[in-house]
């Protein structure tokens, strides 16, 4: 999608009272715009390489699948717990990928990391595809089946960070929201290609027959996914905030060690948005699909094309919620998601359980409503939460710290409490205690929407050029 012009693009809270860009933004907003495409490609595919494994392994019908191929009958728990299980221990490998990853990314540069992860997460998925399942190895089927999926959390651990800052460092400073949002755009985009393949599969197939073998093919796919990932992050340079920082003499000797002492807090913050964003996100993806089949016992195919269609009208809104956060900022955005799902969890759960597709639907275009409006903006402002010298590094390990406390677990524990309780309003009473906490962070970070990125995450960040007022608390 080609970017519009300087006329009649969004203008954002850079300006100047009597209309004028700020000078601070100058440079940015006439950055190469070939290189800043080039960068957004480069960025969202890795995105869409790690959503489409989820679009995959979250399907209704693959969930159940991949808990009786590589598990014995006798096995306790559903085949989809089985299924979810598994997800939520690779997301226990995410720190320690971003620990990794991050600092090294803030030391080598964006660009050399990258390539790494893309690699290993295509690559994670691929073997997914050819192992051999439990009637086959026996024990070793499980085993090998988490091992892949540990290597495969512990790369996703160093993609997100890198993938977002890697946007918001080549962006025009008054088009970051616009740009940064085609990188959860590649989100949605991965998972709908994932599970529209299942569907397809699964339409297309005998149960036999996709219970046999159909069900590798996707997984298999996603090598040449990921090559092509690959093939685009090569061709690009490092960001011009970190050449400029490196040339400086300016990158820290140990990031790691500066960003735990230094930007603590920030990072409590963030894990605190965070955990919101992770439990709208894999509720939404990773456990709506299975609940509406599992709990509120519809076919698979009406649950598929009712996730699919929500979130094919996401991606139709997605970029111009991002412009839309230039010009009015990303906190309004990020507010009205959080007190949205304090209010309206519990009508849209109410609404999937009137038994009817449309109230379904409506039920769960509600809760993807209102994760649009987060995911339009957080890869504009995440980033910006930090300097450049420890940017990679301190977005990774606190995005990753909260993603495996409450993104990987979100599937096992809500369906683990419906088992429990009975009540299928689970996933609605935790989406509004995570808005909650979520809104404390939402108000105490300071709005960057307009601040060059060079200077954002200072622990004084400047306010945006026109707003006539000190720094933000």
């Amino acid at each position: 999608m080609e970017p519009p012009n300087d006329e009649t693009g969004p203008k954002d809270v850079t300006a100047s009272k009597d209309g004028a860009d700020s000078t601070d933004g100058a440079s940015k907003d006439e950055a190469d715009v070939a290189a800043v495409h080039k960068a957004v490609i480069a960025s969202a595919i890795g995105n869409c390489v790690e959503w489409f494994d989820f679009g995959v392994f979250s399907a209704g019908v693959m969930t159940a699948i991949i808990g009786t191929v590589f598990f014995p009958e006798e096995a306790t728990g559903s085949a989809s717990l089985r299924s979810f299980a598994l997800i939520a221990a690779a997301f226990l490998a995410r720190p320690f990928g971003g620990m990794f990853f991050g600092p090294m990314g803030d030391k080598l540069g964006r660009k050399r990391v990258l390539a790494t992860t893309i690699m290993l997460m295509s690559g994670s998925t691929f073997v997914i595809g050819i192992l051999p399942g439990y009637g086959t190895i026996g024990v070793a089927a499980p085993l090998l089946l988490l091992l892949v999926r540990l290597v495969q959390g512990f790369s996703t651990g160093g993609e997100y960070g890198g993938a977002a800052t890697m946007i918001a460092e080549y962006a025009p400073t008054r088009r970051r929201g616009f740009f940064g949002s085609f990188l959860e755009m590649g989100t949605l985009t991965g998972y709908i290609l994932g599970a529209g393949l299942v569907l397809l599969m699964d339409l297309a197939l005998t149960t036999e027959a996709m219970h046999s073998w159909g069900w590798r093919i996707p997984f298999l796919l996603s090598l040449p996914l990921g090559l092509v990932g690959l093939y685009v992050r090569t061709r690009i340079e490092d960001t011009p905030t970190f050449q400029q920082m490196e040339e400086a003499g300016k990158k820290a000797q140990s990031p790691l060690k500066e960003t735990l002492e230094h930007y603590w807090r920030v990072i409590l913050m963030l894990i605190g948005i965070v955990f919101l964003l992770n439990v709208a996100d894999y509720t939404l993806l990773t456990f709506m699909p299975s609940y509406l089949v599992d709990f509120l016992e519809m076919n698979d195919t009406t649950a598929q094309l009712i996730t699919i269609g929500v979130e094919a009208v996401m991606i139709m809104v997605i970029v111009p919620l991002g412009a839309l956060s230039d010009r009015i900022g990303r906190k309004p955005l990020l507010m009205t998601a959080a007190i949205g799902y304090i209010v309206l969890s519990w009508p849209a759960f109410a609404l999937m359980q009137t038994e009817n597709a449309i109230g379904v639907a409506f039920g769960y275009a509600i809760v993807g409503g209102l994760l649009v409006l987060i995911l339009a903006v957080i890869a504009a402002t995440f980033p910006a939460m930090f300097p450049t010298k420890v940017r990679y590094g301190a977005f990774a390990i606190g995005y990753n710290i909260s993603t495996s406390l409450f993104g990987g677990t979100a599937a096992v524990l809500v369906g683990s409490l419906i088992d429990a309780t009975g009540s299928n309003y689970v996933p609605a009473y935790y989406l509004m205690l995570a808005g909650l906490v979520a809104l404390v962070p939402i108000m105490k970070i300071p709005e960057t929407a307009g601040v060059p990125i060079e200077k954002a995450g200072e622990l004084k960040a400047p306010e945006p050029a026109g707003s006539g007022a000190g720094p933000r608390a």
